[in-house]
């Protein structure tokens, strides 16, 4: 059919655009995935989305049609951690992989999952790779205790295309904020999300209590899904969806973290990394008391 009938609904600009039902934005995410709309289509959808912004009932819809066409990794007996990344170090080291393999530590399986979005950043999987974790080939099943990198493309090939968007038209579009919440196992998980500006926070945090999802939910570093270990933010939990406030911000900036490098190269994090978790430099607080609040979460499942 194509989805020249829903760019014209969401197309009218900030003011005039009307939101999709989430059975409209199901069948309209799940054509762009499936690849039977043409570019030109897919472009609108972008451009119109970007202007409108997404609605939780939208955003619901398109994660229905991703969930669907998602090849997901096979269920375990323990929840999986599941940390997006897509964005990578720009001014501080890339601590997901610290943050991945402190969660494995406690015995949890841990999924990271993500794609190149910005080409001037380290990315987590550089460092992960660095540390021993190649990505992913094959859909398999995580063990408790460790850490796996999936690439995007592995998930779901079309998410990855909708990604790659962003390197024609130059700005973010839907696929960005579906990576972040979207959940790639059969099984129970834990979904650890970040936002960098207040509306996101909002809009994700109705969306995962629309969905039922179980979600720790905070503002990350640098747009990473790990904890600023320089700042004490808000960090709200979510059971099945239903909210829990977990830690309130407190103001204020620490000058220094004890052991952090200035430098963001893969080397010098791998570095970091390996000392943390040999002892020999301290687990930032912020970090550590994530940790917590994700096993509190996903022992609740």
């Amino acid at each position: 059919m194509g989805i020249s009938q829903y760019i014209k609904e969401i197309g009218r600009g900030a003011r005039g655009a009307k939101p999709l039902t989430r059975e409209q934005a199901t069948d309209l995410f799940g054509q762009v995935l499936d690849g039977t709309v043409t570019d030109l289509e897919i472009g609108g959808f972008c451009l119109a989305m970007r202007i409108k912004g997404e609605t939780p009932e939208e955003m619901a819809g398109f994660l229905d049609a991703t969930h669907t066409r998602l090849d997901r990794i096979p269920p375990g007996d323990r929840p999986l951690i599941v940390l997006p990344s897509y964005n990578g170090a720009r001014k501080l080291p890339v601590l997901t992989p610290l943050l991945a393999l402190l969660l494995a530590r406690e015995g949890l399986p841990v999924l990271v999952h993500g794609a190149a979005t910005e080409s001037t950043r380290v990315l987590a999987s550089n460092v992960l790779a660095a540390l021993g974790t190649r990505p992913m080939t094959t859909i398999a099943p995580i063990a408790n205790g460790e850490v796996a990198f999936a690439p995007t493309e592995l998930l779901s090939p079309g998410l990855k295309r909708l990604l790659d968007v962003r390197r024609v038209v130059g700005l973010r579009n839907p696929g960005h904020s579906v990576v972040k919440l979207m959940q790639p196992t059969e099984g129970p998980c834990v979904v650890v999300g970040s936002y960098t500006h207040p509306a996101y926070a909002e809009s994700m945090a109705a969306t995962f209590e629309l969905m039922g999802i179980t979600a720790l939910l905070s503002r990350g570093l640098e747009g990473e899904v790990v904890s600023d270990p320089r700042r004490t933010a808000q960090i709200d939990g979510f059971l099945r969806g239903a909210r829990i406030e977990l830690q309130a911000q407190q103001p204020g900036t620490h000058g220094e973290v004890e052991g952090l490098p200035t430098e963001i190269d893969i080397e010098t994090t791998a570095s970091y990394t390996r000392r943390v978790l040999a002892g020999d430099a301290p687990v930032p607080a912020a970090i550590a008391q994530q940790v917590e609040y994700i096993k509190q979460l996903a022992n609740r499942l």
